[in-house]
């Protein structure tokens, strides 16, 4: 009763406007007392048409949709047989792919989301969930709770099988063969729908993204199959009269107050779409400009200043930025302006795709992952984003897009036709000009050191855990990802399941799944069900550096203040580009603690050995990619672990992890290194903590290289603020006050160091020579071999 109260405090009184009404049109739906709960007959729906249109049956209506060349659908829709023919030109054996991924369809075999071969049933039963053989009742949809597993199983299943996007396969089967069969199919299964999901009854109308998303697949068929022999007069008439309803049912049921995501904005680009490609109806211009309207708001919140998608999930920003260029190109073909700022939002959110590119062409999946697209029109794996960059290199001509894009993308064909292809083929591709870029709304810093398929590249997050209820939100405070020699080794395992099971759902979303630091067993949020949390860590970064020879950042959570004994989580990363990473975790803590460090692999990585500090993993693909993992810190020891990554909802491969442990007393501090190598036969980095005086300092020793590493204990640490001193770190050789000391050696017995990178400080002294000596503190200095020789003369 406290929570509802207070909720109800909170609640604006537009809010509770919003509810009641749709509370109210819900109780008139299931006693049907309101028109929405059926479909109309003839007369009515032929008063629901723009009366210019002069028609005088429901059939004449459909015969109407068939012929008229305006509204413009998607470019590649002008010109059938050109399209078809670029589609066989560019992708010989893709045909085939596709006749075979129909034919499954028309047998009802299902690729959905992570499963394979799902059958339900001969006819479909389009209600029930395969995996645990749940039926959802044929009740009203309000009167379902689609998130109770005993209720509905995975609703996540039964809804990406009703968004119907296999219609749109089967369409593309169709034009590519000219077989009849899959029109056949199509119908089929259309009529089957219809038969078995009345108005408003059943899971299938329970949420309004789902009614959009179909409304959306069905027009896409609609525009394949409009020419069909198979696709009888009354069949069209009744999916018209049902795409009235959605439309009814979305303006209606917005997740205004609900899901304010991409819920909405989903929900917005599907009346969108039916108010500017069904303008017949008298509602049209409502729906589309009710539609635009919400985007154009929305999408202020949503698209942060750095172009960052505001749930932090990159699954979440490709439907966003996949949302807006649909919307676009829609605008556009229809001679209609784009809102003001709305290409630039898009951008936006293209560039971030653009900078999160791992080397191998694959994305990140941090936050959730629901598995699912907006329309689907290639065959790329789930975490391959570079069909949005295809489509973005194409609209706005640029030269980078198309660089990491690679090779052009069928939903390129598909979105802006054969045009669109030859716009992108006269685009030159050119690598970005920046590397390592920082979004500091949303809190993510990339590290690379180039952008060939052989770079080392770095993923850290350390930004917001989301907005409001965080419900697509991880406990990923701190986390990073990492590719070695372009072949990626450090993962998010990603998300596997919303409601199917709490345990999975809960572990994929914890700390202990991902890259980071736990302490005492606990994440650094909590959850509390499967879309929201008890607590929520606040992260903080600190700083930010990128220069040429290396990158830096700085950030702290406190997650942990929450604990009897608070603790603070501090990490530091030290880039250097073309060589390894450095990693400082601290804990600021006056009680007792179990620290531990996580470290998830990829599915083709192979551990190759624990010992002593070190962990080494080998990428399991020909190539002999190895990655070393030295940590130190006295008293930590490596345990090997079983861990999950997801690459698609509903999709789980096992994979080492491998944790290293401390139980600590006070304040405590790992230093990480990983060094990538390049060739088996190359022997191991040796890398030891060595003597120092107010500080710690390292050596790490490779086939070619002697480097030094001084770090400076910090005398006085505030939260949220270091508080600089004038200590310095000393070694037999080496005295310095900078936070970060680097020094290259061509080998152990050099007398002057080929390389300096210096962060924070004022002097640095080698052998009692001072090589640095600024009266103020420097940022960073970064000397080579011909400036340091010229400080020594």
């Amino acid at each position: 009763m406290r929570r509802t109260l207070n909720k109800l405090r909170r609640t604006s009184v537009d809010e509770l406007r919003v509810r009641g009404s749709q509370a109210v049109a819900a109780f008139f739906e299931r006693w049907r007392w309101s028109s929405q709960a059926r479909l109309p007959d003839d007369p009515a729906f032929l008063r629901l048409l723009n009366p210019d249109l002069e028609l005088t049956s429901a059939k004449a209506f459909g015969n109407h949709i068939r012929i008229r060349t305006r509204p413009a659908f998607f470019d590649a829709f002008a010109d059938q047989a050109a399209t078809v023919a670029e589609f066989r030109r560019r992708w010989p054996n893709g045909q085939a792919r596709i006749m075979a991924q129909a034919d499954r369809v028309l047998e009802g075999h299902f690729e959905l989301l992570g499963w394979h071969d799902l059958f339900f049933g001969d006819p479909i039963d389009w209600q029930l969930e395969p995996v645990s053989g749940k039926r959802s009742p044929a009740v009203h949809w309000s009167r379902l709770n689609y998130l109770d597993a005993d209720v509905a199983g995975d609703k996540k299943i039964v809804w990406e099988l009703n968004r119907h996007q296999h219609f749109v396969l089967l369409g593309q089967a169709y034009w590519l063969t000219g077989e009849e069969r899959y029109a056949q199919g199509f119908v089929v299964q259309l009529e089957s729908w219809m038969a078995a999901n009345p108005p408003k009854l059943g899971i299938n109308w329970a949420s309004s993204l789902e009614v959009a998303f179909r409304s959306i697949s069905w027009l896409w068929a609609l525009n394949f199959f409009k020419q069909s022999e198979s696709l009888s007069s009354e069949t069209l008439q009744k999916a018209l009269k049902l795409l009235y309803l959605n439309a009814r049912h979305l303006e209606t049921y917005l997740s205004t107050y609900f899901s304010p995501n991409t819920h909405l904005t989903g929900e917005a680009l599907g009346l969108f779409y039916l108010g500017i490609l069904l303008p017949e109806f008298a509602a049209s211009s409502r729906w589309k400009e009710t539609g635009l309207a919400i985007l154009t708001k929305q999408l202020e919140r949503h698209v942060q200043a750095d172009g960052v998608y505001f749930e932090q999930s990159s699954y979440y920003h490709r439907y966003t930025t996949d949302f807006l260029t649909h919307l676009l190109l829609l605008l556009h073909a229809n001679n209609e302006p784009a809102p003001s700022g709305m290409e630039s939002k898009l951008l936006l959110l293209l560039d971030h795709l653009l900078h999160i590119t791992r080397p191998d062409g694959s994305s990140p999946l941090f936050g959730d992952d629901d598995g699912g697209r907006l329309v689907k029109l290639d065959h790329r794996a789930p975490n391959d984003f570079r069909a949005a960059l295809s489509n973005g290199a194409a609209m706005f001509a640029r030269a980078d897009y198309k660089f990491v894009a690679g090779e052009a993308a069928e939903e390129t064909l598909w979105l802006l036709g054969p045009t669109g292809l030859a716009e992108l083929d006269s685009v030159a591709a050119q690598e970005p000009p920046t590397g390592s870029v920082a979004f500091k709304s949303g809190g993510y810093y990339v590290m690379r050191d180039g952008w060939s398929a052989t770079a080392n590249y770095l993923l850290f997050d350390c930004g917001p855990h989301g907005v409001e209820n965080c419900g697509h939100a991880h406990a990923d405070a701190l986390s990073i990802e990492l590719a070695a020699n372009g072949r990626t080794m450090l993962v998010d395992p990603g998300t596997y399941t919303y409601t199917g099971s709490k345990e999975l759902r809960d572990w994929f979303r914890s700390s202990a799944a991902h890259n980071t630091l736990t302490i005492d067993g606990e994440s650094s949020s909590v959850p509390a069900g499967p879309f929201s949390w008890q607590t929520v860590a606040g992260c903080a970064p600190l700083s930010w550096l990128s220069q040429h020879r290396f990158d830096y950042v700085a950030a702290m959570h406190d997650g942990y203040s929450r604990f009897p004994n608070p603790a603070t989580h501090w990490r530091e990363i030290l880039f250097l580009k073309g060589n390894y990473w450095v990693m400082r975790d601290r804990v600021e803590s006056a009680g007792d603690h179990e620290l531990k460090l996580w470290f998830h692999f990829a599915e083709d990585v192979g551990p190759l050995h624990s010992k002593n500090d070190s962990v080494q993993v080998i990428s399991d693909n020909g190539d002999n990619t190895r990655l070393q993992i030295t940590t130190l810190s006295r008293g930590g020891s490596w345990t090997r672990e079983k861990g999950w990554v997801s690459r698609c909802y509903g999709e789980r491969s096992e994979t080492p992890v491998y944790v290293f442990s401390k139980l600590a007393s006070g304040p405590e501090e790992f230093v990480t290194f990983m060094l990538p190598r390049t060739s088996g036969a190359v022997p191991p980095a040796a890398v030891r903590e060595i003597d120092a005086i107010n500080g710690r300092a390292f050596e790490i020793n490779t086939e070619s290289h002697h480097d030094i590493l001084l770090i400076r204990h910090l005398l006085d640490v505030d939260f949220g603020c270091e508080v600089d001193t004038v200590g310095r770190v000393e070694t037999a050789r080496m005295a310095s006050d900078f936070e970060l000391t680097w020094a290259r050696f061509a080998n152990e017995k050099a007398r002057a160091p080929d390389e300096l990178v210096l962060i924070g400080g004022h002097r640095l002294e080698f052998e009692g020579r001072q090589i640095v000596n600024s009266g103020e503190r420097l940022d960073y200095l970064v000397l080579n071999d011909a400036e340091i020789k010229e400080r020594f003369l």
